[in-house]
């Protein structure tokens, strides 16, 4: 996690200390040109929520106003929440919090912040990261073209696919996950956030 301070992002550890802050409202930065980001904006929503939640789409003016000290080309990739204490959190620590924001999956959020839950989340927000790749360059595939479901025999191949922080998809074994050597960082280490 970082803390977002005016223009600049800073470690949480080094910056405000936005760790031990309480949160009382989170923003969810969307790709609001991606057909799965915004049904999921959608979902969230209609549901309950016990820490309110802002949907802002990602790169727009007024997220680069609001947070000037995020990559927001980052944003656009991958997403991100930004707690009302200047919390960042991405990738599939942002869906764990915001799980947590959610009355009926705050339990849900409090086993995906374990270590065995936090390798379920990172599958599953790669898995979301490989099908919106695949929509940005195909287009939108069909179910019944063959193997492939939502990614597209021909645009994913059933092929492996993997990725510098360390996780990789085979058809045959699922997810796994295999720390590289440059691979130090606790975003890439497949680690959970902590919980409290």
């Amino acid at each position: 996690m970082t803390a977002v301070t005016g223009t600049t992002t800073a470690a949480t550890a080094a910056g405000r200390g936005a760790s031990g802050v309480p949160v009382r409202g989170l923003t969810v930065l969307y790709d609001a040109g991606c057909v799965l980001c915004r049904h999921l904006s959608d979902w969230l929503a209609r549901q309950a929520q016990l820490v309110p939640l802002e949907l802002l789409p990602a790169g727009s003016a007024e997220a680069r106003t609001r947070f000037p000290g995020l990559d927001h080309a980052a944003t656009l990739d991958e997403v991100t929440v930004v707690g009302d204490s200047g919390q960042v959190y991405r990738g599939s620590r942002a869906w764990i919090v915001v799980l947590w924001a959610l009355r009926e999956h705050r339990g849900l959020a409090h086993r995906l912040a374990t270590p065995a839950g936090a390798r379920l989340a990172r599958g599953a927000v790669l898995a979301a990261a490989k099908w919106r790749d695949a929509q940005r360059r195909g287009g939108q595939a069909r179910y019944g073209q063959g193997w492939g479901g939502p990614w597209g025999a021909g645009q994913w191949g059933g092929q492996a696919y993997r990725r510098a922080d360390g996780w990789s998809y085979h058809p045959r074994t699922g997810w796994t996950h295999s720390p590289t050597a440059s691979c130090s960082t606790p975003s890439c280490s497949g680690a959970a956030p902590a919980s409290r």
